[in-house]
């Protein structure tokens, strides 16, 4: 009998935390052998076990999962990432499967699809839905007309995110290990590049394509 895949799963909510140990438990072969709440909780683990695979959300309370995943893309290149979250494919997917996620799951999905996705990537593969292939071919379209929050880079991005949730610029700056300057600096690059002309602007803007919690 095969030993069974260690799984680690990053999410602030322990009863998100709980189902998912219940239905990956219940499946031959899956063993979650580490939780984490926060980003700090989950790179601890990481540094002192091994693990097959990360369920990673993309909220999480100071440094973001976006941050979370290149942090573990960048020490540990090999292990896959799926993104768990409650966001719309069509506002992170596609960015974060840039950053080295190797599938993206909306936390809605039914368990045997949870599965599917968790044996897939195990195998070496992506794990797509088919809503999520066709975001991936739209967005290789070139002429598809792109969102304003579409054409920041990911440091913008993270950047919008932490304004759009009622960040300080120093705050950002805390969460995101930068200076408050560079904070300052991106916040005027997303104001330009998405034509906004207050902080009010890009907050609402945010709601309204679903991109806060």
């Amino acid at each position: 009998m095969k030993a069974a895949k260690h799984i680690l799963i990053v999410d602030d909510h322990v009863i998100v935390r709980q189902g998912l140990k219940r239905i990956i438990d219940e499946t031959a072969g899956l063993s979650v052998t580490g939780e984490a709440g926060t980003a700090a909780e989950a790179m601890e683990f990481l540094s002192q076990h091994s693990f097959h695979l990360v369920i990673l959300d993309i909220n999480l309370p100071g440094k973001s999962g976006l941050d979370t995943l290149s942090d573990i893309k960048r020490l540990y290149p090999e292990l896959p990432v799926l993104i768990l979250t409650m966001h719309p494919e069509e506002q992170f997917a596609v960015r974060v499967l840039r950053l080295g996620a190797s599938g993206y799951l909306n936390k809605d999905s039914p368990s045997d699809e949870i599965v599917d996705a968790v044996h897939t990537i195990l195998a070496g593969r992506k794990y797509l839905s088919a809503s999520l292939s066709e975001l991936i071919i739209d967005d290789l379209s070139a002429d598809r007309k792109r969102l304003p929050h579409e054409l920041l880079s990911d440091r913008e991005f993270q950047v919008l995110l932490l304004i759009a949730k009622g960040r300080s610029v120093s705050e950002a700056a805390a969460e995101l290990s930068l200076s408050v300057k560079t904070i300052s600096t991106y916040r005027t690059r997303i104001l330009e590049k998405m034509k906004c002309s207050t902080t009010a602007e890009l907050i609402r803007y945010a709601v309204n394509n679903q991109l806060t919690n």
